[in-house]
């Protein structure tokens, strides 16, 4: 159960570029909470989380990127997921979670 997380700012698309690495379980969704509201708090623009090395999310991951998402909607910013592991993406389908976040690309595992 570990959770590393990168995140920089893209000046070309002007927006925040995510790197999550491992898992987003009970025991590390607060630290990717705080640390993407951080950056947004920051500087206010969309967020693109690119999931290639995020390998597994539990309903309180799932909770965390919904707070974050409503935070972001409440300012008319989106979140935008890419390389979406099917195993993760199955989660957003049977939520119907793919219908609030915009998936872009998908990876084969």
């Amino acid at each position: 159960m570990s959770l590393n997380i990168e995140i920089k700012f893209n000046e070309k698309e002007n927006m925040w570029d995510i790197f999550p690495e491992g898992e987003i379980d009970i025991y590390t969704s607060p630290k990717l909470k705080k640390e993407i509201l951080d950056a947004f708090d920051s500087k206010q623009t969309d967020i693109s989380i690119d999931c290639k090395k995020l390998d597994y999310v539990d309903s309180t991951g799932l909770g965390a990127l919904i707070y974050i998402l409503k935070k972001l909607k409440d300012n008319d910013y989106k979140i935008y997921l890419s390389n979406v592991k099917p195993n993760i993406l199955k989660l957003f389908h049977i939520t119907e979670l793919d219908k609030l976040f915009i998936i872009r690309g998908e990876v084969d595992e």
